[in-house]
């Protein structure tokens, strides 16, 4: 009896056991999937091109256009970012004066200036660098941002870290901006590495 019952309860166990492993493969295999499915997703990407300057780029599909209150070739955001601040990038563009064009030194110090006078702005580096084979200078800022100003709306202050790019073209002076929250800047800036290789100059 006892070796009946010994025998009984190992096949059930093996029965029990496949069960489990092939639940445990089906599930692998749903994340595997997802995985996939998720990678695939964000290698995608969005072309855009301004008609009246000929700029182009290329911006992660999952992102979306957002409106700006300034006057901007493009505003796109992350709307998956961790935070009520959303990740985002916008390029602006400015017409030179031919006669005087300013430096790129020039540029950078006006736009220093200019942001500034951002809430708690910090200035923490600036370099050379090189936007479609053209001379830029990049610098990084942080600032501070309330997202959500409404009466009795929680929301607290978020630290933004912006990474821009000042490029001098031909007749015109870009401006490419990204700004994400503190935490989610690195990754950010790794996104942004991606689409300055698919910046097209006119």
């Amino acid at each position: 009896m006892t070796t009946d019952t010994t025998q009984t309860d190992i096949v059930h166990g093996i029965h029990n056991l496949r069960k489990d492993a092939g639940v445990a493969l089906v599930v692998l295999i749903a994340l595997a999937l997802g995985f996939a499915l998720r990678q695939y997703t964000l290698s995608r990407a969005i072309a855009f091109q301004d008609s009246a300057t000929g700029f182009s780029l290329q911006f992660p599909a999952a992102w979306g256009t957002a409106d700006s209150l300034q006057e901007v070739l493009l505003k796109v955001e992350n709307p998956a970012t961790d935070s009520s601040y959303k990740t985002n990038l916008v390029v602006e563009a400015r017409d030179l004066d031919p006669q005087h064009p300013p430096t790129l030194q020039e540029f950078v110090d006006r736009r220093v200036t200019q942001k500034g006078n951002l809430t708690g702005y910090h200035f923490i580096s600036e370099k050379d660098d090189t936007v479609a084979g053209e001379k830029a200078r990049q610098i990084v800022y942080a600032y501070v941002v309330q997202p959500n100003d409404q009466p009795r709306r929680i929301s607290l202050p978020v630290v933004v870290v912006a990474r821009e790019y000042i490029v001098v073209a031909t007749d015109r002076v870009y401006y490419l901006t990204l700004a994400a929250p503190e935490k989610e800047f690195a990754a950010a800036s790794a996104q942004l590495d991606e689409i300055l290789k698919t910046v097209n100059l006119p």
